[in-house]
């Protein structure tokens, strides 16, 4: 069963500009609370559906990385991967963007795609235990960041 979380905030730039910034997953450490750094996996190196990167994840002492697979790559309007951990595939990650007066409004979104078994290994993990609630934070100040980042 997949929990979704979504948040959306108006950043002042144009959907080009936020596309180019979010796909560009190198640069994820800027805005990202937990992802402080990506790498693009061997024979991957920009946005495309199928390419595949490392996102490296932290919360205090805790760090762990999961192999995402980008399942969209619309540019301009939306940007779509899955992560996995030892092949298994517990959550997508997403982005919607649309044009708005100032700019853009641009939707962070999170499935939360773990079973009941998997979540005392993930708490473990990453020292989270209430993963809804820190994707919440996550995605708000991430948001915060990346208009931060762009906005003049």
């Amino acid at each position: 069963m997949a929990d979704r979380i979504e948040i959306t905030r108006d950043i002042a730039a144009t959907p080009d500009a936020v596309y180019t910034a979010i796909s560009d997953v190198t640069r994820m450490g800027e805005w990202s609370v937990e992802c402080h750094r990506c790498d693009w996996l061997e024979g991957f190196d920009h946005a495309a559906v199928g390419a595949k990167f490392e996102g490296h994840n932290r919360n205090g002492e805790h760090e762990w990385t999961t192999v995402a697979t980008i399942t969209e790559a619309d540019p301009g309007r939306a940007f779509t991967f899955e992560c996995s951990m030892y092949d298994f595939h517990f959550s997508t990650w997403g982005y919607r963007i649309e044009p708005a007066d100032s700019g853009c409004r641009v939707t962070e979104w999170n499935d939360d795609l773990r079973p009941e078994s998997a979540l005392e290994f993930s708490t473990k993990m990453s020292g989270i235990a209430d993963r809804a609630e820190r994707n919440r934070q996550t995605i708000s100040g991430t948001l915060e960041r990346l208009a931060a980042a762009l906005e003049p």
